[in-house]
């Protein structure tokens, strides 16, 4: 199946400039969950149960909510990255390993390559994906998966408990940086995007991938009414949890429009900020060079 891309490439010195905001500089003492404003402490915990609770049946809501595009979506977003034998990579957000299974996959490709062209070099630095996430029901969800995939013994998978905004990786530690649907639960956005900047070597690419906002007005009612009606329905009786999927769905209309969110990439220090709409903006993938 192919998908409709509609892109927008941000170029030219007059955008996107790396510059001090108001969101870098001001924190509330209140944030979202959803559309319920709450105490910034207890979000992290709130998010965490609906993760908690989704887990499980995560991957297969996946497929449900999204007829299996997010599997596409996915492979673009590591298409993006172009991945390499040797390169040291975090997946935050990634519990469940669907983006590092990408990624390692791509790099056995070309390891496999390598080996059948005899004026190739053969790679001798170790790969190293760490996938993080701060939920460890997800995590426990991402090793199942690698055993059955084939990957249980491959050394390349490093599976790590962490926090998105404060991070147990050392400075100019990675070649990438990838964070898939994850981004838009955290409670500091901007405390994210620096600690990816700060983990990243020069060169390092950051690559985001979420959920984001439909500006084409008949479709962003066909959206609004799948959202609102068929998700939580779809949760209860799949997952039998309503509120968790209620509670996802308004956490995409709260977060930043692709436009905004990108100016906050470029404030965290990011060069050649741009984003490309998938689906007429469902998802949208945002990229930048730490330089």
């Amino acid at each position: 199946m192919a998908l409709r891309l509609v892109g927008r490439r941000l170029s030219g010195s007059r955008k996107y400039l790396p510059m001090l905001s108001s969101t870098s500089l001001l924190h509330s003492h209140a944030t979202s969950f959803g559309f319920k404003e709450i105490p910034e402490e207890e979000k992290s915990r709130m998010v965490g149960n609906v993760f908690t609770n989704v887990a499980s049946k995560y991957d297969l809501m996946n497929d449900l909510m999204s007829g299996g595009l997010h599997r596409l979506w996915k492979d673009r977003l590591v298409s993006q990255l172009n991945p390499f034998p040797g390169m040291k990579h975090l997946d935050v957000a990634g519990g469940t390993g669907d983006v590092a299974f990408r990624i390692l996959e791509t790099v056995n490709s070309i390891k496999r390559r390598a080996r059948q062209d005899p004026l190739v070099d053969h790679f001798h630095e170790e790969t190293e994906i760490y996938v993080c996430d701060i939920n460890p029901n997800m995590l426990n969800v991402g090793r199942k998966r690698a055993i059955e995939r084939g990957f249980g013994d491959d050394k390349s998978l490093i599976w790590v408990e962490g926090d998105a905004e404060v991070l147990s990786f050392q400075d100019n530690s990675m070649d990438g940086y990838t964070i898939a649907f994850g981004i838009r639960n955290v409670t500091h956005i901007e405390k994210v995007l620096a600690e990816a900047y700060r983990v990243l070597k020069r060169g390092g690419r950051f690559l985001c991938l979420e959920l984001s906002h439909v500006d084409i007005p008949v479709f962003k009612q066909l959206y609004d009414y799948y959202s609102f009606s068929v998700i939580p329905s779809v949760g209860e009786l799949v997952a039998g949890d309503r509120a968790s999927y209620q509670y996802l769905v308004e956490s995409i209309r709260r977060f930043p429009p692709q436009e905004k969110f990108a100016s906050m990439i470029a404030d965290a220090g990011f060069q050649k900020v741009e984003y490309e709409n998938l689906v007429g903006g469902v998802v949208a993938i945002h990229s930048g060079l730490k330089f």
